[in-house]
């Protein structure tokens, strides 16, 4: 059931991924297609961000770039929850009933993001945590301790985070096993060490990978507005009192196990979730250049603390019944709202790539996407909706990331100037504090036309119709327009007496 929201649209609307999915279509087709080397850079390193792009390489050959991208994101919440309900299962000897509420987490904001290698990374952590579980439980340990070595190894190159995830939960979990063992709380922090260490050889990779040529900034520490925030927004798609709402019926569950003394919270995965909550706590806003690292981590507080309750003995089976139709209510409520939700903004992904049935093959594209100065809770999800003409049609697009290091793909395009990648597909009606964005009258005036054949705007604030002189409009809906460039003169500049 948690893939459905997933299954009707071709390209799953999530923030990021069209501008992933363009990155596949270099990857894989720059040796056949000459002038993608013209414009990008493209070279395999071994990076702890690689979970779907290497997949694609096996996936593409036999379904293409955009259905192989769509089965691998179609795979990632059924996993997330299947770790969920079996991390549950092995710590409580059943699924207790309040670990339904934790399901709807599976399309948590971050997801609706599109940070896809991280979530992939996650929902592996997830299982192989059940499974370091399950282990401990059978006695296992010298299995556990051979099997976790490559399981680490894989989990790391999907992507550093979930890596990250899997050692702070196999550590707390194994702290609580060697207390209750006997061991005071000193030696079980030694041993719980001791054994996690079969964990720790992506460490070098982790090293290496950061000390090449790599570039990103960690920088904003300790933002206690932000974590707030992204607590709140945890569950946020589109109709914000709805997501709000249930954002609360998560804290009420959760308050139940305090208040009910018919529940109670497992000293085991409570640890578990007081070990994430620190890692929340320390972690900033930006590590690596990866912005948003603690928001990422935040629904994973809400599932563990979820998982964690369970029913004690007093507990009769038809107040059970009721806590599992409630949860069983609460997932299905969530899941068809994000069905309804994403069906919403395939029409719109749709209406926008009318635009590539006239675009040509291999043409020049600078693409200009519309975005509010304010944080609104509901966004279009258009902002890597151009990265999808580089998909269908190989055009160049200009929102991809160059970030050495962070990211395979570069850009070289010299010619576009500050028009080349990421943000600069991205314009606001005036300039936005803080922001790199620039305006969309300042975009079009600065636009090197001498490096493009097209200007594609998509949703775009109210724009002066001057800017457009020199250029046909080949395509239109509403706001949106393709203009194809007639007059290439270097550095078209308006003047104010042209300004009506």
């Amino acid at each position: 059931m948690a893939a459905i929201p997933l299954v009707w649209p071709p390209i799953a609307p999530l923030v990021d991924l069209p501008g992933h999915m363009g990155r596949f279509r270099v990857q894989q087709s720059l040796a056949d297609v000459p002038w993608l080397g013209d414009w990008f850079t493209f070279q395999w390193q071994l990076i702890g961000n690689l979970g779907v792009d290497l997949l694609i390489v096996a996936l593409e050959p036999m379904f293409g770039v955009e259905l192989a991208t769509k089965l691998i994101i179609l795979a990632i919440p059924p996993l997330t929850a299947i770790g969920l309900l079996w991390i549950a299962r092995e710590v409580h000897g059943r699924i207790p009933p309040t670990a339904l509420f934790a399901l709807p987490l599976v399309y948590a904001y971050p997801f609706h993001f599109g940070f896809v290698n991280f979530a992939l990374s996650m929902a592996l952590a997830l299982n192989a945590f059940a499974l370091w579980l399950r282990l401990a439980r059978l006695g296992r340990i010298k299995l556990r301790a051979i099997v976790m070595v490559p399981i680490a190894f894989v989990i790391w190159i999907t992507h550093t985070f979930g890596w990250g995830t899997l050692g702070v939960l196999a550590f707390s979990a194994e702290l609580i096993r060697q207390h209750d063992r006997g061991e005071n709380w000193v030696m079980a922090w030694v041993r719980a060490g001791v054994h996690c260490l079969v964990l720790a050889p992506p460490a070098l990779l982790m090293i290496l990978w950061r000390t090449g040529h790599s570039s990103g900034q960690t920088a904003d520490w300790f933002n206690v507005r932000a974590k707030v925030m992204w607590l709140l927004m945890v569950l946020r798609d589109r109709w914000e009192l709805f997501d709000l709402a249930s954002v609360a019926v998560l804290w009420l569950v959760l308050m139940k196990g305090v208040r009910d003394p018919r529940i109670e919270y497992s000293r085991n995965l409570a640890i578990s979730t007081l070990f994430l909550i620190a890692v929340y706590i320390l972690l900033p806003r930006i590590v690596f250049g990866s912005a948003y690292a603690d928001m990422r981590l935040a629904p994973y507080l809400f599932a563990f603390a979820l998982i964690s309750l369970r029913p004690r003995a007093g507990l009769g089976m038809h107040h059970a019944g009721m806590i599992a139709l409630a949860g069983l209510a609460f997932f299905l409520v969530r899941t068809g709202a994000t069905t309804w939700s994403f069906l919403l903004y395939d029409q719109s992904y749709k209406q926008e790539l009318k635009a590539l049935d006239v675009l040509p093959v291999g043409a020049r594209v600078v693409s200009f996407v519309g975005m509010p100065c304010r944080n609104q809770w509901y966004t279009s999800r258009l902002h890597h909706i151009p990265a999808i003409g580089l998909v269908r049609n190989y055009a160049y697009s200009n929102d991809q990331w160059s970030m050495l290091g962070g990211q395979l793909l570069t850009t070289r395009y010299a010619i576009a100037r500050g028009f080349s990648h990421d943000p600069s597909q991205i314009v606001t009606q005036e300039k936005c504090r803080g922001e790199y964005w620039r305006p969309i009258d300042r975009a079009l005036e600065l636009t090197p036309r001498h490096a493009f054949d097209y200007v594609w705007l998509i949703d775009p604030p109210r724009y002066d119709p001057v800017l457009t002189r020199g250029m046909t409009a080949v395509w239109r809906d509403g706001n949106s327009a393709l203009y194809r460039i007639d007059d290439r003169t270097p550095g078209v500049r308006i003047t104010p007496s042209e300004i009506p």
